[in-house]
């Protein structure tokens, strides 16, 4: 999985709105300068996950964002499906949709295989476990493992 620049400050933005006090909003600016993100790219990232639900906006020179919900209860999977779309498409279809034929046809089951296994991890780890730095005993053991270190 390639995971765009926008999804990674996405997850980025979300998960320092979820350190900081939910008591008051946080700037763009003070996002985009902890997390090192363009601003002009932040504000626009951020308006997709208010748009999406995910963050909630005030406006003046008290305004700023805030999680809309608990950072327990947003998971990864919300926020890159919020700004890039489904976790896996194959030419702008779900896996669901596409029909293979002839020596292709079991390529369809790999899809949907995969977005399976992207979902086992991006849905499990919330915006909260990052923050705290303590992520699911499933998802740290997969970083045990030998070939999760690999390139290919």
């Amino acid at each position: 999985m390639h995971v765009t620049a926008k999804a990674d400050y996405a997850v980025r933005a979300a998960v320092e709105l979820a350190a900081g006090s939910q008591d008051s909003p946080r700037k763009v600016d003070q996002l985009a300068q902890a997390q090192d993100i363009p601003v002009s790219f932040l504000e626009n990232i951020l308006t997709q996950l208010r748009s999406a639900g995910i963050v909630r906006s005030q406006r003046g020179p008290e305004g700023g964002y805030w999680l809309a919900h608990p950072a327990e209860e947003v998971n990864l999977a919300q926020i890159i499906r919020a700004v890039e779309g489904p976790l896996v498409g194959i030419r702008g279809q779900r896996p669901e949709e596409i029909e293979y034929r002839g020596s292709a046809e079991s390529l369809q089951q790999v899809w949907v295989a995969l977005r399976a296994n992207l979902r086992k991890v991006l849905e499990h780890v919330t915006v909260a476990d990052v923050a705290a730095g303590k992520l699911p005993a499933e998802i740290v053991a997969l970083t045990k493992q030998e070939e999760a270190w690999e390139t290919r």
